[in-house]
């Protein structure tokens, strides 16, 4: 049995998404802002039930329509006619915070969820339970509610002085402020699975369950970002200490006065025993001090008789900040003393690294009923009541951990909350579901891409809507094995990112440059030139044109705003003068000659144009993808200043089209390699701009394009450098779709 997949709706940002639970480990990726803590927080409030909503749980665009469901019971309040309210729930579906809980269950695990089964016959498959934030009473909200907002209008109006005030409660949201957990709770209700399970209606007629749905079916443990650590000299900052877990599991699974069985006698005998002869010690020590104190006869007490008891607990023992402590050399060292540190002089990733892995422990032997927490409620042995599904939710646990770290720990995580030998026997009906909150490229790098849900932003469309997101399960991208070419692609698109950086899914936007050159030089142009870009998250993945289209199943699915920079990569068909076979070689770029561009983006993607003319006219709308998300920026033709005439020259790549875009720098810079080359074509008065084009593709073709962009950075200061019209023009372009954005988020 497993939780197949959750749908959220009106909750926060997440108006409506549906998220896929993977059997095992499941990670929420995506941007700042996206929605990966919402989804989180939603499975806590929900099935947990430890936390109390507040109006803020409500999604924003839905607070309009709420307000309007007070002002509608305010009018019928106040009818003279007797106007009847509507107090149904009927008007509240569409804006109440819920959650949707498919779980598979197989058929020999259905008397487990006797009281969810949606009908007698059901016999295994997904069952759906809805989950959802609702009033209790309408009729007593409404006359509640109705009451205090007449009051605070009528004293409002009963001065002319105060008509514009805004007295509480001024609408059914501001009322909620301070009401909302009094007239709302959670109400759990089946589902159909016969019914289009994605979203579906409630009938009229559904009734709550009486009991806890998922009482004694799903186990949940959270680990939140906030754990607690700080600086070795803040006091009472111990929450995330394995001092104070190590008390805490004593208490639960390990307390000898809990429940004793025989082993546990010798160990209270022996307590007991140094409480004795201590408190023996201390009454002989203490005695002339108490003596001298009983003398003092203190008005209405008489002569008080001062005794001494010590209460001798082991967890007090472990709790203060030395109990435990780390050894800084080895046993079999020839030192006469050990060393040893208390536990908050170790640096912050180490006490957090323990502390998670510690709380995984808890967590299991918990859920399994380790030691004394088998008796506590009082079962007989074998009888105990073990949940079938363990789901675990981590958020951020990259929070001071170095990325090595990072790693062990997302790869470890899962093992030791499977470390069980009940649960791993191979019949074990019991599931374990770890789902991970991350912001860390390390982590993602990590772990199978078919467990990724990236949460994707949905921009506001207008000044009425807000900011919400989807949820996009990436093992449809990942996980797919269909005909041979996408597998191919599907396998690059892992390999690539696997030994690039996982940071794209943690982007606002994405730049993919055509090599080393612009990979080295683009963040300069951005620094001085795009100072919105320069404050926004980019990923810049250097992947040449021959393979960038390779990305496109990815990054259609991601959604995220994406500039492709690459070459036009012009070339001439040509027959072989004695066998006459065709080749296709690579040719400075030319109008009306029949060239065509070998660049699979530009021919499979974006523009979707082969022939050169064609590539070179296309609009700036051809240019960017139908959803207007992606755009490519290639090179194009350039008015320039060449021996006294204004020509137009067509740049093959970006080493030549910066150079005719600076061609007064190059002019006076010195340099080797290939600026120097570079540098001879265009000084070469005697030639046309055909024959320099010729001889600086030449130069480019045969050249080291890394080492010149190092010596581009060497020779001039890239402040002065301007930036190609290609890249400009893309660049541009990118800077406007996060300008908007960024006036349309809701922080």
């Amino acid at each position: 049995m497993k939780i197949s997949f959750i749908d959220i709706q009106n909750f926060r940002r997440l108006k409506a998404c549906r998220i896929e639970i993977s059997e095992k480990e499941t990670l929420f990726v995506g941007a700042n802002n996206s929605g990966k803590t919402t989804a989180m927080n939603a499975l806590i409030y929900f099935l947990k039930e430890d936390k109390q909503f507040t109006t803020r749980e409500f999604t924003l665009s839905n607070w309009a329509a709420i307000n309007k469901i007070g002002n509608d019971w305010v009018e019928a309040a106040n009818d003279p006619d007797n106007k009847k309210a509507d107090l149904t729930i009927g008007i509240w579906e569409d804006y109440l915070p819920q959650i949707d809980v498919w779980i598979d269950v197989k058929e020999d695990e259905v008397y487990h969820v006797t009281k969810l089964l949606p009908s007698l016959g059901w016999t295994g498959g997904l069952l759906g339970v809805r989950l959802r934030f609702e009033p209790r009473d309408l009729v007593t909200l409404y006359q509640e509610f109705t009451e205090y907002f007449l009051k605070a209008s009528n004293t409002k109006n009963s001065s002319a002085d105060h008509k514009d005030l805004k007295l509480w409660p001024h609408s059914l949201m501001d009322f909620f402020e301070s009401k909302l957990n009094t007239h709302f709770s959670i109400s759990a209700y089946k589902l159909d699975p016969a019914k289009n399970i994605s979203f579906q209606k409630l009938s009229t007629n559904s009734v709550p369950l009486d009991n806890k749905p998922f009482k004694g079916l799903i186990k949940v443990n959270s680990i939140d970002a906030q754990r607690g650590f700080s600086d070795v000299n803040t006091e009472n900052q111990n929450h995330g200490r394995l001092s104070s877990q190590l008390s805490d599991y004593y208490a639960k699974h390990l307390d000898p006065k809990e429940n004793p069985s025989p082993s546990d006698l010798e160990v209270i005998k022996s307590i007991e025993s140094s409480k004795n002869e201590f408190d023996s010690r201390l009454k002989n020590s203490f005695g002339p001090s108490f003596k001298e104190l009983e003398g003092l006869n203190y008005p209405g007490l008489g002569s008080p008789r001062i005794s001494i008891s010590t209460k001798v607990n082991p967890i007090n023992n472990i709790e203060h900040e030395s109990a435990i402590t780390y050894q800084l050399n080895d046993e079999e060292s020839n030192h006469d003393v050990k060393l040893f540190l208390p536990e908050k002089y170790n640096g912050l990733g180490y006490q957090n690294y323990i502390s998670m892995a510690f709380k995984l422990i808890r967590f299991r032997d918990e859920w399994m009923k380790v030691g004394k927490s088998a008796t506590r409620n009082n079962l007989p042995e074998g009888e105990e009541e073990f949940e079938l599904i363990h789901l675990v939710l981590i958020e951020e646990p990259e929070a001071h951990l170095h990325p090595q770290a990072q790693q062990v720990f997302i790869a470890k995580a899962y093992e030791i909350l499977r470390n069980n030998s009940f649960i791993l026997k191979a019949d074990s009906p019991f599931s374990t579901q770890l789902i991970v909150s991350t912001h860390s490229s390390h982590i993602v790098h990590k772990v199978d891409f078919n467990c990724l849900r990236y949460f994707k932003r949905e921009f506001a469309k207008d000044t009425v809507s807000i900011p919400t997101s989807k949820v996009v399960n990436l093992s449809e991208v990942f996980g797919k094995k269909t005909v041979t070419a996408e597998e191919e692609t599907r396998k690059f698109a892992i390999r690539y990112l696997k030994t690039t950086h996982c940071d794209i899914f943690f982007a606002d936007a994405v730049i993919m440059v055509e090599g080393p050159a612009e990979r080295m030089l683009l963040p300069h142009f951005i620094q001085n030139n795009f100072k919105d870009l320069a404050i926004s998250h980019i990923t810049i993945l250097e992947i040449g044109g021959s393979h960038a289209h390779t990305l496109k199943p990815l990054i259609e699915r991601l959604g995220v705003f994406t500039l492709i920079i690459t070459d036009l990569d012009s070339i001439e068909q040509k027959a072989h003068p004695t066998t006459g076979n065709i080749t296709w070689p690579k040719v400075p770029p030319s109008r009306g000659k029949g060239f065509k561009t070998g660049n699979d983006t530009l021919k499979t993607w974006i523009p979707k144009k082969d022939l050169l003319d064609e590539v070179l006219d296309a609009t700036a709308s051809e240019k960017c993808s139908s959803d207007l998300s992606i755009r490519v920026a290639y090179q194009f033709p350039l008015k320039i200043q060449f021996n006294g005439n204004k020509v137009e020259a067509i740049p093959y790549t970006f080493e030549d089209a910066l150079v005719f875009e600076n061609l007064t720098l190059f002019n006076t810079t010195s340099g080797t390699g290939l600026i120097k080359k570079l540098r001879e074509a265009i000084l070469n008065t005697t030639s046309s701009i055909e024959v320099a084009s010729k001889e600086m593709f030449d130069a480019i073709d045969k050249g080291d394009k890394a080492k010149f962009a190092l010596d581009v950075m060497y020779s001039i200061d890239p402040v002065e450098l301007k930036v190609p019209g290609y890249i400009d023009e893309g660049l541009k372009w990118l800077q406007e779709k996060l300008q908007i954005v960024n006036k349309s988020s809701v922080k």
